[in-house]
């Protein structure tokens, strides 16, 4: 039976717990904001607190009979065409490692994109599953990485006959999109499945002018966040699962495995109100966004210095398959600087802060939430940029090596390069060793060097001069990245 999508039952029953006048001699301690810190109270507001309570015992009883959670679950798993839904509150880096976990166990293979995000590696690390990696779609002269292709990923299954299943990220951080359908027929003919980490893509099902969605495109699991480019508060995440090659129950229980006991009923509630929105005005709601987004790249690109990243750029023989066009990709090394002073300068002089920065670009988000205020307010802000760029002191280049010298040997798996004999040596001395720690950029968050990578001068040589310029390095055991966690040489 269809589900009435006017309903949110996570939303209803934190309005009749209030109603029932209820009083709790269970967690939280705050006991609805009246012990909670009196200058806490003033910034956050009690609505914070009043909306927190205990998910089992508070919003439904003791044996969740009620069954709000999963009223509210069916209706966003009908919502986006999925079979089911689970919602999870620490974020989609637990969601995705959910899903590595259900499909492969320790010492399996997974292909992989190398692009995946560290929650995957960090997925690795924890289970112990072998990757294969899956080279992605390199951009030479952006110098920039696009999901794998469907031909990649079928002469890796090829190559490892052994393999579980496939991963692939889609959207990227930069709004690139993989060809899912093909790869979901790559995946199936072998009776495998294919795990989507669509962590930017909540959107996506709700209006035909964007790319086309994992479930849509014959995925069987995919790992959304809500946070990122629907309505959802930060942590909100959900993985939707479709078919028959993952059993349901397996994936609920690795995620039982990871999540916490004691889940945020703020954090459903956002979700539950963001399928509701969405179902009931999804269309009309990303087809405004479609609209300022298409405003602001044209009006951006007349900008001297700067250049919008396009499907002219980005899609086409060799690269991705498709473009979000509300992830606005703005080329600023046309400004004599990089994307990390670009950013910098937005926020301390216009109070402008950007989804991500790289060597030569940042990006700007436009959801739903946005308006014409906001987006002339970057625009306005993006403008004064251009116009202060020849008075900005320059930072030293980023040395970005080519796709060859990008790619690490795999010395050793992920976990046993973690967790084994450890040391640190001066980043000088480290081309040769093997990593046991991961070294990302951050955002947007995909590692250049993983645990049981073999470290190389080149990629040493941009980490050291990202640094420099500015890069946000938050993984090494080092900040300052002068000393590298190595694998211990055996005495």
């Amino acid at each position: 039976m269809k589900g009435d999508h006017e309903r949110a039952p996570v939303l209803e029953a934190l309005t009749d717990y209030h109603r029932q006048g209820r009083t709790a001699f269970s967690p939280p301690g705050h006991k609805q904001a009246r012990g909670a810190d009196p200058a806490v109270r003033e910034i956050l507001g009690d609505a914070v607190f009043l909306g927190d309570v205990l998910a089992s015992g508070g919003l439904d009883d003791r044996l969740t009979r009620g069954q709000v959670l999963q009223r509210a679950e069916q209706l966003m798993a009908e919502a986006v065409h999925a079979d089911h839904t689970f919602f999870t509150t620490c974020g989609s880096s637990l969601s995705v490692k959910a899903a590595m976990m259900t499909v492969a166990g320790p010492h399996e293979p997974l292909l992989i994109g190398r692009d995946a995000h560290k929650s995957v590696v960090s997925g690795l690390i924890l289970a112990g599953i072998e990757p294969v990696w899956v080279e992605p779609r390199w951009d030479a002269e952006r110098h920039l990485a696009h999901p794998p292709s469907p031909a990649d990923f079928d002469r890796a299954f090829a190559e490892h006959p052994g393999a579980k299943g496939a991963l692939v990220t889609s959207p990227t951080p930069y709004g690139a999109c993989a060809d899912l359908a093909a790869l979901a027929d790559v995946c199936h003919r072998r009776g495998l499945p294919l795990v989507v980490d669509e962590a930017w893509g909540a959107h996506l099902p709700f209006h035909p002018d964007l790319p086309s969605w994992a479930m849509d495109a014959g995925a069987d699991v995919c790992v959304t966040s809500i946070h990122k480019m629907g309505s959802g508060l930060e942590q909100g995440s959900v993985f939707h699962l479709q078919g028959d090659l993952v059993p349901p129950q397996v994936l609920k229980a690795r995620a039982d495995l990871l999540g916490s006991t004691s889940p945020s009923v703020l954090i459903y509630a956002g979700l539950d109100g963001w399928r509701r929105q969405m179902a009931l005005h999804g269309k009309e709601l990303m087809g405004g966004a479609l609209e300022r987004a298409a405003w602001l790249r044209e009006a951006v690109e007349g900008i001297d210095g700067m250049h919008v990243n396009d499907r002219d750029d980005f899609c086409g023989a060799g690269l991705a398959r498709d473009l979000d066009p509300l992830i606005v990709m703005i080329e600023v090394d046309g400004l004599g600087m990089s994307g990390y002073r670009a950013a910098d300068w937005l926020r301390q002089y216009r109070a402008i802060d950007v989804q991500l920065s790289d060597h030569r670009r940042i990006g700007a988000q436009i959801t739903h939430g946005d308006d014409e205020e906001t987006t002339g307010e970057l625009l306005a802000a993006l403008k004064d940029l251009a116009d202060a760029a020849p008075g900005l002191r320059p930072v030293p280049a980023v040395e970005v090596p080519s796709p060859a010298e990008f790619r690490l040997e795999q010395a050793q798996l992920p976990r046993d390069a973690f967790f084994g004999p450890t040391e640190d040596v001066p980043a000088s001395a480290a081309a040769g060793r093997i990593a046991a720690e991961m070294i990302t950029p951050y955002p947007p968050g995909i590692p250049a060097v993983l645990p049981g990578e073999r470290l190389t001068e080149p990629v040493l040589r941009y980490l050291l001069t990202g640094r420099d310029a500015g890069m946000n390095l938050p993984d090494p055991s080092d900040p300052y990245l002068e000393t590298i966690r190595v694998t211990a040489v055996p005495e």
